[in-house]
């Protein structure tokens, strides 16, 4: 008897994640629909069944360690394993220049944009080493890619924040570090950049639509044994670190 694969999505309740949700939801995934708010959760678990989608919503504090451990339990309890987890839940903190941001600030970006995906990824770590071919992506930015920040001619040269960009840079890192780690145990990591889209998280001021931006996250989400691992993609191509 074939199993259904599962999907973990951090953040998933609206915007990108609530898209990639539905996209893996429609690839017959079964989906845990991770946010912070119980009543949001179960809003986003509506409009999924809605659609015919298999999905459970369940309330997740990425930065809470005692959170992030009961949503592995029951994961355990309930499926035993895991296929596939996306790192989504991000922040952006202030909107200032470098010299003028808090040191307060930054660090509470780094607890949900840095922190937080280590902690989500070492509590499932043992669900995602029993299938064997699992797959973790992180949702970076390309404002975390150096080579992209550091090129005048490049579109978000001028995106100067200091506590996003670093963090999606070191989100990055860590990518490189896991991917390099669990090689050896059939578990793909990857990041991913879904672009400057259209969401809450800036006023819906982008030019990408979240169905756009899921695109590349669900390819990454859905790769086969024999896919790139410790890469950071755009859309299906390599940004530069």
């Amino acid at each position: 008897m074939m199993h259904k694969k599962t999907v973990f999505i951090t953040g998933a309740n609206k915007s990108i994640g609530f898209e990639t949700a539905r996209q893996l939801g429609h690839k017959s995934y079964s989906v845990w629909l991770g946010s912070r708010d119980a009543a949001r959760g179960e809003e986003a678990l509506r409009l999924l069944s809605a659609e015919g989608i298999e999905a459970r919503s369940i309330v997740i504090d990425v930065t809470d360690e005692a959170s992030v451990r009961q949503a592995a339990d029951r994961v355990q309890t309930e499926d035993g394993k895991l296929d596939v987890l996306i790192n989504n839940a991000g922040i952006h903190g202030q909107m200032v220049p470098p010299s003028q941001q808090s040191i307060i600030d930054i660090r509470h970006i780094y607890e949900t944009n840095v922190f937080a995906p280590v902690l989500v990824t070492q509590a499932f770590l043992p669900l995602l080493k029993k299938v064997g071919t699992a797959t973790i992506v992180m949702v970076s930015s390309g404002l975390g890619s150096l080579g992209w920040l550091s090129d005048p001619d490049n579109q978000f040269y001028g995106v100067n924040f200091l506590g996003y960009n670093s963090s999606k840079t070191a989100l990055n890192a860590i990518t490189v570090a896991l991917a390099k780690e669990l090689a050896g145990s059939g578990i793909k990591v990857n990041a991913a950049d879904p672009g400057y889209t259209a969401t809450d998280f800036n006023g819906h001021t982008g030019y990408r639509t979240v169905e756009q931006a899921a695109n590349g996250i669900v390819w990454l989400a859905t790769l086969n044994e024999k896919g790139p691992t410790g890469g950071f993609y755009f859309d299906g191509a390599v940004v530069p670190w």
